[in-house]
């Protein structure tokens, strides 16, 4: 019988899958690095996720194995971090491997001294070395060589490596060039792939906020090509086998150029932001497509990723039974084993499912395919003789059978934590998709989720923290953490006109302001002033796999300036963009979603407030048909009769928005100039189109 070791106290998925190692290790806490110094060893640190392919790879390889973990348990002080848990922690390593390597990835390895200081960082090492690539054994042995006769070496390296690290996070304040935005767009057309969709070769990322920029480029701009390029790509994505045409939702990415064989791995953040691409697609195009791959993300995630209590789990893995995908892959007899043969007939002519298997895999040797589609719906229907109705009603039925068979298989495994950040994205994505449906469900599961943080992710002492497990909320909160649930509660006062929420994003934006704010050179920190564990302190705003939470703050403040009217959010976006401004002008393709604030910044943010005297069916009607309306920089309040007190007290100057007598009034204000107050769509709409013409 396996014993296990120290993880076995912990909440995060991720240690707890190496908690019955032979490995001896440690969480990340200050008794490791306190033995790592009484006994002068240095430290090895392993930070991964609990999805994570390689992970599991260098886990059976090394951490399982007998030999290694003997060489670790005697030469170094052992520690296990889950990068989901602790992103700071990650971020400084992470930051450290692209400095010293020019990559990075998981998992994650490092080996530091006891001040937290690396000497050495890569990825996944196999155990011995092979085709040129060193084995975790020998660099074990030569890293505890050098620390008996070259201890100085390594520690001058430390030094050095910490100082690269420091001197990265260091800004000079300039302003953002007004080019950055043409740039920014002409970066991604350079590297779309017209064929494919998508940009570069492979392995292809969905990158939702690019999608998103270019849409809103697009709206800027009136440039087409813009769009073509967002909705062939959100096309391709929905069609190819990243997506899950059986039970629905999109893996992490492509190794292909064509998206169709995917790294299986499911991630929260990336249903909640390739759903907002394409709810936003939706409401530009008004194309059925674009809808229904939103609605069947929700159904996913409804499904296989909410919690009872309705917070959302984080992510399910490639692998089951120790191969990767094999939960999604099919052999074609197993449909004419499942479905009719009129069925199976169809289906596979319509999913591109071959008898020799499409899934190009070395390991390949079953004929294993990924459902795929090469042709539209409306084509499909079309040579199938069927209407388009009729064509989806059917292919939905076999979906269906498929989906309850596929379910008696052995899943992957489910990371089941719930994080404040992930949440709060899909929260966000969950508001639109009610502002555009008009589907009442939408905005129940978005409100369950945020009073489930309410009541969940808040310490007695009203601070926010990061992760819940097990009826334990964990971990002090970080940036993205307060950024995105700062954003979720603007998305949610929007939808719902519910003064609860405004009041809530004011109170923590505050507390942002005050304990992560860098008072000095701007920005945010990625870590409180509270619970920092570096010297120095991380400031992201590169717009990775998620948005950072800088470039979500700098559209925070300045929705808070344009709802709250107080010129010291603007003040504070402008020191914020300034900050960064060096980073975003000398790339600009790698902060689209930072270019979103400074369109919003400069360009077409406007207001609409409407005051109702009685909030009907019809007043309801109205402000749905305002809000569906694609103008991505609109900031819209409604003044009801319920909400007006309460309103008014925690935002005074809407005391002077009134109805027009009986009739609703509607006030559309840019620059903080507002028109005469008009009652009808149509009235509203001829002032908004000379606005922008």
């Amino acid at each position: 019988m396996k014993k296990a070791n120290r993880l076995i106290t912990q909440q995060s998925p991720y240690l707890l899958q190496h908690a019955y190692n032979p490995v001896d290790w440690y969480p990340w806490c200050s008794e490791a690095f306190t033995r790592a110094r009484e006994e002068d060893k240095p430290i090895f640190l392993s930070i991964g996720y609990s999805t994570c392919h390689w992970c599991h790879v260098m886990e059976k390889e090394s951490f399982e194995d007998l030999e290694i973990a003997a060489y670790l348990n005697d030469n170094f002080i052992c520690i296990k971090v889950d990068r989901e848990e602790r992103p700071d922690i990650d971020g400084i390593y992470m930051l450290g491997c692209q400095l010293l390597t020019g990559n990075g990835g998981w998992p994650l390895t490092a080996i530091v001294n006891y001040d937290k200081k690396p000497f050495f960082i890569g990825t996944y090492f196999p155990k011995k070395s092979a085709f040129g690539r060193p084995g975790l054994l020998n660099i074990l042995q030569n890293i505890n060589n050098h620390w008996h006769t070259k201890k100085e070496e390594l520690l001058n390296t430390s030094e050095e490596i910490f100082k690269s690290l420091n001197k990265s996070f260091s800004v000079s304040h300039t302003f953002l060039d007004n080019s950055i935005v043409g740039e920014a767009f002409n970066s991604l057309k350079k590297t779309y792939d017209s064929e494919y969709g998508g940009f570069g070769t492979a392995p292809k990322f969905p990158s939702p906020h690019n999608l998103t920029f270019l849409m809103r480029y697009h709206n800027f701009t009136k440039d087409k090509s813009a769009l073509d390029m967002a909705f062939n790509t959100l096309t391709a994505m929905r069609n190819g086998g990243i997506y899950d045409h059986i039970g629905f939702g999109f893996h992490r990415y492509s190794t292909d150029r064509e998206w169709l064989v995917p790294h299986f791995e499911k991630m929260l953040y990336d249903q909640a932001l390739t759903a907002t691409a394409f709810v936003e697609a939706y409401l530009v195009s008004k194309d059925e497509l674009f809808k229904d791959t939103a609605v069947q993300i929700f159904e996913y995630v409804f499904v296989e990723m909410t919690s009872p209590e309705g917070g959302f789990y984080s992510a399910e893995d490639a692998d089951s039974e120790n191969v990767e995908g094999k939960f999604y892959l099919w052999k074609k007899s197993e449909f004419y084993t499942i479905l009719t043969k009129e069925e199976a007939d169809f289906y596979c002519s319509v999913y591109n499912i071959d008898e020799e298997g499409n899934y190009d895999h070395v390991e390949n040797t079953e004929h294993y395919n990924i459902p795929h589609l090469t042709k539209s719906f409306e084509q499909l229907a079309e040579e199938n003789n069927l209407s388009l109705f009729d064509f989806k009603i059917k292919i939905n039925g076999i979906n269906n059978k498929l989906f309850l068979e596929r379910r008696k298989r052995v899943h992957p495994y489910k990371d089941d934590k719930i994080l404040t950040d992930w949440n709060s994205i899909m929260i966000s994505v969950l508001t639109k998709a009610y502002i555009a449906f008009n589907v009442p469900k939408y905005i129940d599961a978005a409100e369950t989720a945020i009073h489930f943080i309410f009541n969940n992710l808040f310490d007695i002492n009203g601070n926010l923290l990061h992760m819940y497990r097990n009826n334990t909320a964990q971990v002090n909160g970080f940036i993205d953490d307060y950024a995105f649930l700062i954003k979720a509660l603007f998305d949610l006062f929007d939808a719902t006109h519910k003064p609860l929420y405004i009041n809530k994003a004011i109170e923590l934006q505050n507390y942002f302001n005050e304990h992560f704010w860098d008072k000095t050179s701007g920005g945010y920190f990625k870590t409180s002033d509270l619970s920092a564990e570096f010297p120095i302190r991380q400031k992201e705003v590169f717009d990775g796999a998620i948005p950072s939470g800088n470039s979500t703050a700098f559209l925070n403040l300045l929705r808070f300036y344009h709802i709250t009217t107080d010129v010291k959010y603007y003040e504070m976006a402008e020191v914020l963009s300034a900050t960064f401004a060096s980073f975003i002008n000398s790339y600009p393709v790698g902060y689209t979603h930072f270019i979103l604030g400074m369109l919003f910044f400069k360009h077409n943010a406007f207001d609409v407030i409407v005051a109702f005297n009685k909030y009907d069916a019809n007043a309801k009607l109205l402000v749905y048909e305002i809000r569906k309306r694609y103008f991505p920089f609109k900031v819209l309040i409604v003044i009801t009769p319920e909400n007006r007190d309460e309103l008014v007290k925690a935002l005074p100057y809407l005391s002077n928005y009134t109805p027009i007598g009986d009739e609703p009034g509607i006030y559309i204000c840019k620059n903080f100039s507002c028109s005469l107050p008009v009652s009808s769509l149509e009235e509203f709409d001829i002032i908004i189109k000379s606005l922008f013409s």
